[in-house]
């Protein structure tokens, strides 16, 4: 398994909004094109009105560069720069899982 978390700034309301389309949109095509990703969760951010949070899992790290190969995701990463003020990466290592395939 492969997972991580990105926390993304957005630059202002119009923005967001506009951010939050481009993710549906890509999200869309995740679902039906990525068996490898288990998990593609977005979250908004309680009292951070210009935040989001992904949480991302993948059956592994083959799934995840499978994953960033995909023209949806080419385009993601290509337009998010017009939306975010700032982002982070943090690459996760799973210790107890509960609900994924694959994991015990």
């Amino acid at each position: 398994m492969h997972a991580l978390v990105v926390k993304f700034a957005l630059q202002d309301a119009e923005k967001a909004a506009l951010f939050d389309q481009l993710v549906a949109e890509t999200v869309a095509d995740i679902t039906a094109l990525e068996p490898g990703t288990l998990v593609y969760a977005t979250h908004t951010v309680a009292d951070e009105p210009l935040s989001r949070i992904f949480y991302e899992v993948y059956r592994d790290q083959e799934a995840f560069e499978e994953h960033e190969r995909q023209p949806h995701t080419r385009r993601f990463l290509d337009q998010r720069s017009n939306y975010i003020a700032s982002f982070w990466v943090e690459f996760l290592t799973p210790i107890v899982v509960k609900g994924l395939p694959g994991t015990v």
